[in-house]
């Protein structure tokens, strides 16, 4: 999940470790200053929210579901990894599998006259469906079951009454939890008929989540996804958002390690056989920065103009990455394979 994608960095350039960890683990998704009034810089405004959804008590639940205080706290040093057991890769397939059909489900139910909160419910129902939790759900108080991220949104967006609009762009961040794992995915849809730089904005985007899978496999220092991820944006005159990131994921929902999606070289490990982990760009129309809403979740672009991202959880192997929550045949196809 957008991160949910991962932890928030803060600034243009990422605090020195330790401080960057106590922002993100006290911020959870994000942050912000509550204002009487609040300058929103694009067309999207908060809206009214359904009541939280229930999840049966049979259900086995993350340790934050009733308290919303996540229990795990990252380790001290940015490059302790922890790398999971054959039985564990084998139960975050499962859940990873999971993440993919639920993310799925949203996907399909993406058009003209929706609103964000039916795709949350679409997502609630599915999860819970399989004897999932959605883990979004009051993580950190989170109030709803995935994030739904529309226009200048980058990230975090709460599902609730906004109608989707012709030309609009949507990501919908789904987590499940199962098993004691959580796997995690996210893509970003089209609604109805998007202009030419929208569309091109969603596959360069995949584009960049392609690219920085690529360069995945045993040996390979994490801070190397972000360099081929912002040339990729930069050659399409688009930029990478500097404020969130991927991060690992396992039993814990936000581990390390921290995967940031552009140039860097922070000393934040290097990829070892059985780490699992996100990688998920949020590439901008215009402008890089962002802004916290007064919810202290909702994060748009500073400019207003639109934001995208793909996430996928994956697994180092001996020989490469494998895509834990890869598209199925039954996926929602892409634009460009229809064209």
């Amino acid at each position: 999940m957008a991160s949910i994608p991962g932890f928030i960095v803060t600034g243009s350039l990422p605090l020195p470790w330790g401080a960057a960890a106590a922002k993100a683990l006290a911020g959870g998704f994000g942050f912000g200053t509550k204002k009487k009034s609040f300058p929103y810089t694009g067309t999207i405004r908060p809206a009214k929210m359904s009541p939280t959804r229930v999840v049966p008590d049979d259900i086995p639940r993350p340790d934050y579901a009733i308290d919303g205080i996540p229990k795990a706290r990252k380790p001290t040093m940015p490059w302790d990894i922890v790398i999971q057991s054959p039985e564990d890769i084998a139960a975050m397939r499962v859940v990873c599998r999971m993440a993919r059909e639920v993310l799925d489900a949203a996907g399909r139910a993406v058009r003209v006259g929706a609103t964000t909160d039916e795709i949350d419910a679409i997502v609630h129902a599915e999860t819970i469906a399989r004897g999932a939790y959605p883990s979004p759900l009051n993580y950190n108080g989170f109030p709803k079951s995935c994030c739904t991220s529309v226009n200048e949104v980058v990230c975090h967006g709460f599902p609730n009454a906004y109608v989707l609009r012709d030309g609009d762009i949507i990501n919908v961040d789904v987590t499940c939890y199962y098993g004691g794992f959580h796997g995690d995915c996210s893509e970003t849809f089209l609604v109805g008929n998007v202009d030419a730089r929208g569309r091109e904005l969603v596959k360069t985007t995949y584009d960049c989540l392609n690219a920085g899978i690529a360069v995945c496999k045993p040996g390979v220092p994490y801070h190397n996804i972000g360099g081929v991820i912002e040339d990729l944006a930069h050659a399409a005159g688009f930029t990478t958002t500097p404020n969130f990131c991927g991060h690992g994921v396992h039993r814990v929902f936000h581990d390390n390690p921290t995967v940031l999606h552009y140039r860097n070289v922070v000393p934040n490990g290097v990829m070892k056989p059985g780490i699992t982990f996100t990688i998920e760009p949020m590439i901008n129309e215009g402008t890089a920065k962002n802004v916290m809403w007064p919810d202290d979740w909702t994060a748009t672009t500073k400019d207003g103009k639109r934001s995208a991202q793909f996430e996928h959880t994956l697994l180092i192997t001996e020989d490469g990455v494998e895509r834990l929550t890869a598209r199925l045949p039954t996926s929602v196809p892409f634009f460009w394979e229809e064209e």
